[in-house]
């Protein structure tokens, strides 16, 4: 009876999974269709050509994916270390330091979480037009550097659960608040801002609305941007390179499954899949 159970659940996983891996599947068998297939729209499900040169146009001058590609590493790279350093910080001041109404601006700091983005996309296009950041990567990059609600409140609850003897013993060796937080806190710390860092990029990674209000110059566009300009050009048959929209979209693919196949047990050490955070 057991074994049989074992058999229908791994019957049904297997058929799940056929499912949601399909559109990869077509996904890459277009990405490997030539061109006159591609004018044709006689695509197949399964790859019947392989055509493995499209992934070297792609980073041709005609078809702008590298440049895109570029942009898209230096936004989440840069991103990803605003963003880490910026939230650990904060979050240290409120799992360690002692203040009046720390607890009310903690509050205040988790409030903000549930102001939808969209109320504020026009004050905060009015300011980056007024400061001149308009057409520029900086509207993308720079708020990363000012941390985020649900990032400090997770390295926050982390913090916590590190003995404070460690920091006793720091400061009875002369260390003061950033000596502690730079060498005790953040090597202990590993876990939870490496799992900062993957959400930071992969929201950054295929961020597409922000891009799309804030850049105007397709020079200076990210991938998720480019490869939904590259869709909207046509060729002479007035067909857009459907072959090369794929290769674009699996480079913007791949990337967030490597990152999260290697970082996955920083994510379960950090308690963020689990639930609960601790030191490991």
């Amino acid at each position: 009876m057991r074994a049989s159970r074992a058999a229908t659940r791994y019957a049904i996983l297997t058929v799940v999974s056929a499912v949601l891996l399909a559109p990869l599947v077509f996904m890459v068998s277009i990405a490997l269709s030539s061109d006159q297939t591609t004018r044709e729209m006689s695509f197949r499900f399964l790859p019947t050509e392989f055509e493995f040169g499209n992934f070297v146009r792609a980073f041709t001058a005609d078809i702008p994916i590298g440049r895109f590609l570029l942009n898209s590493t230096v936004i989440v790279v840069v991103s990803c270390v605003g963003m880490t350093l910026s939230s650990a910080l904060v979050a240290y001041g409120f799992a360690r330091l002692r203040a009046p109404g720390k607890n009310v601006l903690f509050g205040v700091l988790l409030s903000t979480m549930m102001i939808p983005a969209e109320v504020l996309l026009i004050p905060q296009f009015i300011l980056f037009r007024h400061l001149g950041w308009i057409d520029t990567l900086l509207p993308i990059i720079v708020p990363n550097f000012f941390a985020n609600a649900y990032n400090v409140f997770l390295i926050r609850q982390f913090i916590t659960r590190i003995p404070a003897e460690l920091d006793e013993a720091a400061m009875l060796d002369g260390l003061g608040h950033f000596g502690l937080f730079r060498r005790i806190i953040m090597p202990l710390m590993k876990p939870v801002l490496v799992a900062v860092a993957i959400f930071t990029f992969t929201f950054n990674w295929g961020y597409f609305f922000g891009p799309l209000i804030y850049l105007n110059s397709e020079e200076k566009m990210p991938l998720a941007l480019g490869i939904q300009v590259l869709s909207a050009t046509s060729s002479g048959a007035q067909t857009p390179p459907w072959n090369m929209v794929m290769v674009g979209a699996l480079i913007l693919i791949l990337p967030m499954v490597a990152v999260y196949y290697f970082g996955q047990k920083y994510l379960y050490e950090a308690g963020v899949v689990s639930g609960s955070a601790g030191l490991k």
